[in-house]
């Protein structure tokens, strides 16, 4: 009942700026991520800036130090069975100030050394382009993705990725959950880091983010253009955050509200980087918020020639919607926020357990653009303990036992999927909060809030169940 395909891609997800750590080492620049002493929430606090404080804590700086441990921690997850890893490149690692002249060599070569380890431990590297960590200098000098010249300085990163590793990547991702950058439309912070945006009091914050959002949409184009002129079978993923949200009720004014707010939340940005143009609704949207965006017949030519190559998204939990959100209880969530579900159950960072949600999810969206889907994130983020030498995981155990057993109905169903990656099989930082005791992994690693541990690695209860999860192509599933 529970078994996958055979070649299906059963493995996990990092990213490198919550995990590598070293971060002035190996000739590498500051990025944004490296300014956040929490998560990337904490950016949109008031007093953020892109300013090292040396009485401040920033958790990214040493994280887990995969840099230095990643053959250790590829190891733990051979002995998983992974038949494929997801992390990230540092872009500041390849190109220190984003635009300069060469890249890095020694950045290069770490990421060469790794991709070896992966392809040597039969894992079939999934590789994230951008992952929220865009050099710090382009948001001085460029004013991040609001300024157009940032499509030919990501252009030529992408192109040196193509040239050095194309031999070995076939899966590639661009950006990571690029529909976050819409929550920096509203508020008052300075900096919004998904687009390296430095906002002035003055400014439209709606022309600003969807002018750099259209950029990133090019940027896209020229990335799956070069991909498939450079590198023979190559696929390149456009990738969204990818939050079901469901009508509070059955009143036709909720459920209208809810239709409107999951076009906003990620169905506009897979609509045009699957479909390759701008949706009918959009459209009106811009005329709402007065927006009047650049956009070049050139562009949208591109845009429309070279759409994405398959869907990839993460998957946490649900929302739902209400014309009347003043009744419900709210709830925070994976990159946006919502209202609670009477029907579901909750973890304790509040985030709603829902199987069946991924199982609709991979429907609704193979449906809508019958491209090749990808689960490149889901999991469970939990405060773990030891109990007797051991930390006894179960509610992550069930967590992924039941989301897993909801992904193989819907490849019954007939979706086209190509993998399933759990988002962080390794302890690391927190990308919304910026926290360590926020866990993830099948492997503890011994490191809290305030940095102080050894970085010991030790196997949680998960470690062996999903490890016979792999082992038994689901079949272990309960």
């Amino acid at each position: 009942m529970n078994k996958f395909p055979e070649n299906f891609l059963f493995g996990g997800a990092i990213a490198a700026n919550q995990c590598e750590g070293a971060y002035r080492e190996g000739g590498k620049g500051l990025s944004v991520a490296d300014f956040l002493t929490g998560g990337t929430v904490s950016s949109r606090k008031p007093g953020f800036q892109l300013k090292l404080d040396e009485n401040k804590y920033y958790p990214r700086h040493r994280s887990i130090d995969f840099y230095h441990r990643y053959k250790e921690d590829i190891a733990l997850f051979a002995e998983m069975g992974f038949r494929c890893l997801r992390a990230s490149i540092a872009w500041s690692r390849i190109y220190p100030n984003g635009d300069d002249e060469q890249p890095n060599e020694e950045g290069l070569q770490f990421y060469d050394d790794l991709l070896d380890e992966m392809i040597r431990n039969h894992m079939e590297p999934v590789i994230t382009i951008s992952h929220f960590e865009m050099p710090a200098a382009l948001v001085d000098k460029y004013n991040g993705w609001a300024n157009r010249e940032m499509i030919n300085v990501f252009k030529r990163y992408v192109h040196t990725l193509f040239e050095r590793y194309g031999d070995r990547v076939k899966y590639w991702i661009v950006f990571n959950e690029i529909n976050a950058a819409v929550n920096d439309v509203k508020g008052t912070h300075e900096y919004a880091i998904h687009t390296g945006i430095h906002f002035r009091p003055e400014d439209d914050r709606y022309q600003l983010v969807y002018q750099a959002c259209h950029h990133q949409f090019v940027a896209i184009a020229e990335t799956v253009k070069m991909g498939h002129e450079m590198m023979d079978g190559a696929m390149i993923g456009g990738m969204v955050a990818f939050i079901p949200t469901y009508a509070r009720t059955c009143d036709p004014d909720d459920v209208m509200k809810t239709f409107t707010a999951n076009r906003k939340k990620g169905v506009f940005f897979l609509d045009v980087m699957s479909r390759g143009e701008y949706p009918y609704y959009f459209e009106t949207y811009l005329k709402k918020y007065g927006i009047q965006l650049e956009r070049t017949e050139e562009d949208l030519k591109l845009m429309k020639q070279y759409p994405i190559d398959y869907v990839a998204f993460s998957y946490y939990m649900s929302l739902t919607e209400s014309a009347h959100p003043e009744n419900y209880p709210t709830t925070d969530g994976n990159v946006f926020s919502g209202l609670k579900n009477p029907y579901l159950q909750y973890s304790r960072f509040g985030w709603s357990v829902d199987p069946v949600g991924l199982r609709y999810s991979l429907n609704w969206l193979y449906d809508r653009y019958q491209k090749p889907l990808f689960i490149v994130e889901n999991g469970y983020g939990d405060y773990d303990t030891f109990e007797n030498g051991m930390i006894q995981d179960d509610d992550r155990i069930q967590y992924l036992n039941d989301h897993l057993k909801e992904t193989a109905k819907a490849i019954e169903d007939g979706v086209d999927l190509i993998g399933y990656c759990e988002w962080g099989p390794i302890d690391l930082v927190s990308a919304g909060t910026g926290d360590m005791e926020k866990r993830y992994g099948f492997i503890y690693v011994d490191l809290d809030n305030q940095g102080n541990g050894t970085l010991k690695r030790t196997k949680k209860k998960s470690f062996d169940w999903y490890k016979e999860v792999i082992a038994t192509n689901g079949g272990s599933l309960k």
